[in-house]
């Protein structure tokens, strides 16, 4: 069956013909549009912009706030207060980048995380064999 055939999507890769044009396409898509379009609207009007500027805060600080009374819990804590900083970094820069250096930090630690499972996988897996019933 050949890539083309009409029941088959194509997969694109970085140098095919038309791989920019989709990927800008995902990023300004019909809902993105959308958003973007509503957004400008409310940029015009200063008394609306502020009440929308206030709105996220109060939405990204109240996420932010239960994330962090969620970490100790098990669940999704620390991804609920990532969040909330990124709903915060959609109208302040400060907290995109601590949104930034908090996703950095997460990622590190689920990498050593996983290092430390994988080393106790290999050693637990290297202990010699003793039978159960000696």
């Amino acid at each position: 069956m050949s890539n083309d055939s009409p029941g088959q999507q194509r997969v694109l890769r970085p140098g095919d013909p038309g791989y920019a044009q989709g990927d800008s396409a995902r990023r300004t898509g019909p809902v993105r549009g959308r958003a973007a379009a509503a957004r400008e609207a409310i940029r015009k009007r200063p008394g609306l912009d502020r009440a929308y500027r206030t709105g996220v805060k109060v939405v990204g600080g109240t996420t932010v706030g239960l994330g962090i009374v969620l970490m100790p819990l098990p669940g999704p804590g620390t991804l609920v207060a990532l969040g909330g900083l990124a709903i915060l970094g959609t109208e302040s820069e400060r907290a995109q980048k601590l949104n930034a250096r908090a996703v950095r930090a997460a990622k590190a630690a689920a990498a050593a995380a996983k290092r430390r499972q994988d080393a106790r996988r290999t050693a637990r897996e290297q202990r010699p064999y003793r039978a159960a019933s000696e």
